[in-house]
């Protein structure tokens, strides 16, 4: 049984207050900073809270090296794929209100998915296919776990890349002047990979219910996280676009040539995304993929969901509605050792067995190198952001799990 925290607000404190060792945090500064004399990483921002009390936030290295800009703790990253948390929370909140289930169909608020099909034969020459037609439909819960069928576009599968980019379809990082809606309806029309249920199948699942979200509450998804999640939790950083007086804190996104020298995102990195999507006055709002955010602006959404829901004065969700999101959704399917829940992946008892990571803890992570996990049982919310990908390597991530767990004292 998961034991959540209650009312706790982000403040700074001793690492002793909260039995953490401040001689054994050191080993996350000596780290990390290996990393970066290696010349593997250029910058990162480490975030360690407990009962809400951070003891650990440090900056190292630089957020554009070329500038001789340090990293600060205040830096924004490109968070992408923990945007889909912060979604899905918005979700739950309309679902809370009664203005849906979660096992209603999608296509009841967004009619394009009606009538799904899954597709059967691809033809690869030139990108035909043929199609049987789902079992049933897909439904708002198939989204939250990513069971649809739905998969990425540019990340995806080959087969569902090429369909995708056929119809104008992106993964989430978008500078043009394109519409959520527009988009949505049209993915609506294209085949599921796989029939609803049945597999877990990462993909542009969270976009389409930041359109529900748009749909039912009358409101841009900007607009409705912005007034719902982002005021009340103080997360004054964190933005689809980010303003042009916040952009010189945007960190800069590396890549490893081909001698695994680090240098700056270029058009040849990814055909097709630009790292300057944040800087644009945008009008697509993905859902799955397209804030930029900082450590202690997300480290107070994730201490929210510590608190069963409530932060800093401000109830989001009821504590029913954190518990729903945080236990298994996904049956007997598995993401290696671990389940899903709405919203998060949450670590099994053989998850925990791999690194220390407790059992029921809810985390993710980003296509930049980001990453995230909230303990339930120890009170921890943790944080590692670098902006880099490909990111060779990313065993940073869980060397910063490995330390963070023995850094404890208690």
């Amino acid at each position: 049984m998961r034991t959540f925290s209650q009312g706790h607000i982000l403040i700074s404190g001793a690492p002793e207050s909260q039995k953490f060792s401040s001689e054994r945090l050191r080993r996350i500064d000596n780290l990390v900073k290996q990393y970066i004399d290696s010349g593997w990483i250029k910058g990162a921002d480490a975030f360690i809270a407990r009962n809400g009390v951070i003891v650990y936030n440090k900056a190292f290295g630089a957020a554009d090296a070329e500038q001789h800009v340090p990293m600060k703790t205040d830096a924004i990253f490109r968070i992408a794929s923990q945007t889909k948390a912060i979604t899905s929370v918005g979700v739950m909140m309309l679902f809370e209100e009664g203005k849906f289930l979660l096992d209603d169909p999608i296509s009841k608020y967004i009619p394009s998915f009606a009538y799904p099909r899954v597709l059967d034969k691809f033809n690869e020459k030139d990108t035909t296919y043929t199609t049987v037609p789902a079992k049933r439909e897909v439904t708002i819960r198939d989204l939250l776990t990513h069971t649809a069928g739905v998969d990425y576009a540019q990340i995806g599968s080959d087969k569902m890349k090429a369909i995708y980019a056929k119809a104008g379809l992106r993964a989430g990082f978008v500078s043009d002047k394109l519409l959520l809606a527009d988009a949505i309806n049209k993915l609506g029309a294209l085949p599921l990979v796989h029939q609803p249920g049945e597999r877990f199948t990462y993909g542009l699942n969270i976009d389409v219910l930041g359109y529900l979200i748009e749909k039912v509450s009358g409101k841009s998804l900007d607009r409705f996280l912005r007034e719902r999640l982002f005021v009340p939790l103080g997360m004054n950083d964190t933005y689809f676009y980010v303003p042009g007086t916040k952009q010189g804190r945007l960190v800069q996104v590396y890549s490893p040539d081909k001698r695994n020298h680090l240098e700056k995102w270029n058009a040849g990195t990814f055909p097709g995304v630009s790292a300057d999507y944040p800087k644009v006055n945008g009008t697509y709002y993905s859902g799955g993929a397209g804030l930029s955010s900082t450590t202690k602006d997300y480290a107070a959404f994730l201490q929210m969901i510590l608190n069963n829901g409530e932060y800093n004065g401000h109830r989001i969700l009821a504590r029913h509605t954190v518990e729903l999101m945080s236990m298994n959704q996904i049956g007997d399917l598995n993401l290696d050792r671990d389940k899903f829940g709405l919203g998060f992946m949450v670590t099994t008892r053989l998850g925990q067995a791999r690194l220390g990571q407790t059992e029921g803890s809810l985390s993710w992570g980003g296509f930049f190198g980001t990453t995230y996990w909230a303990d339930p049982k120890e009170h921890l919310v943790c944080l590692f952001f670098v902006q880099e990908w490909p990111f060779p390597h990313g065993e940073l991530n869980d060397k910063f799990r490995v330390l963070v767990y023995s850094a404890l004292n208690d």
